[in-house]
């Protein structure tokens, strides 16, 4: 997978965004804000992007997205429900109709074998009540793992937003 490919994604989604008049934000993890990065490549990005935050350890997802403290022990931070509440957590820390979250094992350690090492949470929030996740696990190397879970989110929001426009 290339960038460059990436980027044109990232151009799709921001001419959606615009078409509908929706804001969006982002949530990352293991991605470190690849996601954010993406989308403010495309030039005018501020128009249909709040912002990202990008919060590795227990607890900044916990103080900046208010991810539950149980559920990260109980789960771990590589979860479907770690992902919903950063998700949700950015919607609501950015006021805006849609936000991603992607929390994962980039590589190339870390792994176990409930959790192997490429395994990735995204998780789509949005203010119309939609709320839709998926579980990858990638066998790339980490900056590869990375780069496929950014392309897996931004098709997410594309997704979503071209089910929107739908009559």
């Amino acid at each position: 997978m290339v960038e460059a490919d990436i980027v044109a994604l990232a151009r799709r989604v921001g001419e959606q965004l615009r078409i509908h008049g929706l804001m969006c934000a982002t949530a990352e993890s293991c991605t470190g804000g690849l996601v954010g990065h993406l989308i403010t490549e495309i030039p005018g990005s501020s128009d249909y992007f709040a912002g990202g935050a990008i919060v590795y350890s227990y607890d900044a997802k916990e103080r900046v997205l208010g991810v539950s403290h149980e559920t990260l022990m109980a789960e771990g931070a590589v979860s479907a429900s770690v992902a919903q509440q950063m998700a949700q957590g950015a919607r609501r820390l950015y006021g805006v109709d849609v936000a991603v979250a992607i929390t994962g094992i980039a590589g190339p350690g870390g792994g176990t074998p409930d959790k192997p090492t490429g395994t990735v949470h995204i998780h789509l929030s949005t203010a119309d009540g939609v709320e839709r996740g998926a579980r990858h696990v990638w066998q790339a190397d980490r900056h590869g793992n990375k780069l496929l879970s950014a392309h897996a989110a931004l098709a997410m929001i594309l997704a979503y937003l071209e089910e929107r426009a739908r009559p």
